[in-house]
């Protein structure tokens, strides 16, 4: 920070949020790095990652103000803003999720709820068994894969580009903006 600069501090995640993302980031890497596939732990993780993804789901609709989907849903006009000023390296600042930010949250949690109803499913009698539904199961955990990458690269390249420390804001609930003195 240089000596006309100011750090603007503003509470964006709640608890909650907070403890959902790292509570999610430890079923997922429990699931894909450490259990054993198809062993009880493996299917207990994933049933309560799939019910972090319901309570996160429900929070986006009566959470704190930055929690709510209405707060960042990625419309089409949010995105396309979003991509001009990026495209400019004109700086677009966000209280919560960016809109690119956004789309990648929503993938992700619709990967993780894909992941918890494939995984039930193949428990079940009517799919056991079912070679299309394991292949489906590892595409979907492939994919979580390779996005979850995505998302900390990108996590990691608007820190440096919008001067954020955005893992640091998803413990502390605290986004720090420089701003530059007039």
């Amino acid at each position: 920070m240089q000596a006309n600069d100011t750090l603007a501090r503003v509470r964006v995640w709640d608890p909650l949020v907070r403890l959902f993302h790292w509570a999610l980031v430890l079923c997922i890497a429990l699931n894909l790095f450490v259990l054993e596939d198809g062993a009880a732990g493996h299917r207990w993780t994933g049933y309560l990652a799939t019910s972090l993804i319901v309570l996160r789901i429900v929070w986006g609709f009566v959470g704190s103000r930055h929690a709510r989907f209405a707060d960042f849903w990625p419309t089409r006009p949010r995105l396309l803003a979003h991509w001009q000023r990026m495209k400019t390296g004109e700086p677009d600042p966000h209280p919560g999720h960016n809109p690119a930010g956004a789309l990648m949250m929503l993938a992700l949690m619709a990967l993780v709820f894909g992941l918890g109803l494939s995984g039930y499913m193949m428990g079940t009698d009517a799919f056991w068994g079912e070679e299309w539904l394991e292949n489906t199961h590892e595409l979907i955990a492939n994919s979580l894969m390779a996005l979850a990458g995505v998302h900390i690269l990108a996590a990691l390249l608007m820190s440096h580009i919008e001067g954020i420390n955005l893992p640091r804001a998803m413990v502390t609930g605290v986004k720090a903006y420089r701003r530059k003195r007039p």
